[in-house]
């Protein structure tokens, strides 16, 4: 079973060396790499750049973020050069969140586009995953041409996705099989966010398009401010959505981890036995 994690960089150099700490409790479980996120924009590109540099030093496979936003082709070849340098192999390819006001997206309008560049650029050096959202990404014109976006994508060069999270299983699946009937043959890898807290989980879903099912928002709300009980009814929701993509064949799993070890880290344990 593939297990990756994802972290966003840190704005201090003291939350950099807890981060750090913080992945070296996923090394017992023998991860295949973690990620690292970019604002839009590159409005994080030199803390991600330190992020990918420190994590890189205790010899883990790291996979940065780049996206499209207000990226131009040299930024991005030099970019691309500099993790060549530092060892990395892989990279995620999103066309980033457009930040408010902004008109001009710069060289790239979409993820396909920078897959293409990275594949022109670098040849076969870099694993390419992209982006997944098996509920429909909240621009997209309809499913249809959102899964055919995809699968252009994935034929431009991708090796990989990795999903929006989700909270029903069955979309997954359902988008797993639509893809397939489409010829995308890369591993399509769910992508899983822990319960921590309701009013993040509700501001995180709404901006990326995770529906939230009815059930799970009201048994959330009646906790109220209990965080414990939000934590472990999360580890119960999460975990159960993990073991029913596993039986359906998902080759893996990425973890939001939110730069933190918990509750990922049981998560992992519920799930290792996949």
């Amino acid at each position: 079973m593939k297990l990756s994690a994802e972290f966003f960089p840190p704005r201090t150099a003291e939350g950099l060396d807890k981060l750090v700490e913080v992945a070296e409790g996923f090394r017992p479980f023998n991860l295949d790499y973690l990620s690292v996120t970019y604002g839009a924009g590159g409005s994080t590109q030199e803390r991600t750049l330190a992020t990918v540099k420190a994590l890189r030093a205790r010899g883990w496979d790291v996979a940065p973020h780049l996206t499209c936003v207000d990226s131009e082709r040299g930024k991005i070849a030099d970019l691309l050069k500099t993790y060549m340098d530092l060892g990395v192999h892989r990279i995620v390819a999103l066309r980033g969140d457009i930040p408010s006001g902004m008109r001009d997206l710069g060289d790239f309008n979409f993820a396909i586009d920078l897959v293409k560049f990275i594949r022109d650029s670098t040849g076969d050096h870099f694993h390419i995953e992209v982006a997944a959202y098996p509920e429909v990404h909240p621009q997209a014109k309809n499913w249809q041409t959102d899964l055919q976006h995809f699968a252009d994508k994935m034929a431009a060069g991708a090796n990989a996705a990795i999903t929006q999270y989700f909270f029903n299983p069955d979309s997954y699946c359902r988008f797993v099989n639509a893809a397939r009937d489409l010829g995308v043959k890369g591993d399509i890898i769910p992508g899983l966010m822990p319960i921590t807290n309701h009013d993040q989980l509700v501001r995180f879903s709404d901006a990326c398009g995770a529906e939230i099912p009815r059930w799970l928002r009201k048994r959330l709300e009646a906790f109220g401010d209990d965080k414990a009980a939000i934590s472990e009814l999360g580890l119960e929701v999460v975990s159960d959505i993990g073991e029913r993509v596993m039986r359906g064949g998902a080759p893996g799993v990425h973890y939001y981890a939110m730069n933190s070890i918990e509750p990922t880290r049981s998560l992992i344990e519920r799930l290792r036995s996949f």
